[in-house]
């Protein structure tokens, strides 16, 4: 029950859709222009640097106030289970906001609200994640590649860390926390497949922080 109370906790906070909601304040639906996603790199390139920082802030924000509510809501009683619930509370933040019903299911591909799981779930994690998005992107400017790098480090520190103890959780539990982690990172692949196709024929379009980055709306 408790697993289910986070995962609602959670894709109750990830329906808060700020790149559709940053785009109607600007009097567009920003699913109509660009890429189509309802996200952070598709607003950056329809309405600016500005408009792609804000909704990745409201993105990661969104998560990391779900895991926030769930571990203040569950704190006592469930034992070695903390960061278990953040996890169910972190991934129905990303199905939140992936697919939000009163938007017909069309959201966005998660990252953002991804690296407020990485902000939120242990501060250990947050070093190599940065390291490893930022120094991918500033290389290549492809944001896709730079958040399925992200992602897979993200997995891969995961389990290392939870067989070192640091989770502080039964092997049962942390099995099951892997398991979340991995239908994440899945997804996350999932919802980029088109990217990943374009980056292996050389079409990825290339991301810049930058005016030249900037589409017209029209």
């Amino acid at each position: 029950m408790a697993r289910l109370a986070a995962l609602a906790i959670g894709y109750a906070f990830g329906l808060i859709q700020t790149s559709y909601i940053y785009g109607r304040l600007k009097g567009i639906d920003i699913r109509q222009y660009g890429s189509g996603n309802a996200g952070t790199t598709n607003t950056l390139r329809v309405l600016g640097t500005k408009a792609g920082i804000i909704v990745m802030l409201g993105d990661i924000l969104k998560c990391v106030l779900a895991v926030a509510v769930t571990r203040l809501l569950f704190a006592n009683g469930h034992g070695d289970m903390s960061y278990l619930l953040a996890i169910y509370a972190a991934a129905g933040a990303v199905l939140g906001h992936n697919y939000p019903f009163y938007l017909h299911f069309r959201g966005g591909k998660g990252i953002a609200a991804s690296a407020g799981l990485v902000f939120s779930f242990h501060p250990a994690l947050i070093p190599i994640e940065v390291a490893l998005f930022l120094g991918t992107f500033f290389t290549t400017h492809y944001v896709s590649l730079a958040s399925l790098l992200s992602y897979t480090g993200f997995f891969i520190q995961m389990v290392v860390m939870g067989q070192l103890g640091v989770f502080g959780m039964a092997q049962a539990h942390l099995n099951e926390l892997y398991l979340v982690t991995a239908l994440l990172t899945a997804l996350a692949f999932w919802k980029h497949k088109e990217n990943i196709k374009r980056l292996i024929r050389g079409e990825e379009r290339k991301t810049y922080l930058t005016k030249k980055n900037k589409e017209a709306l029209s």
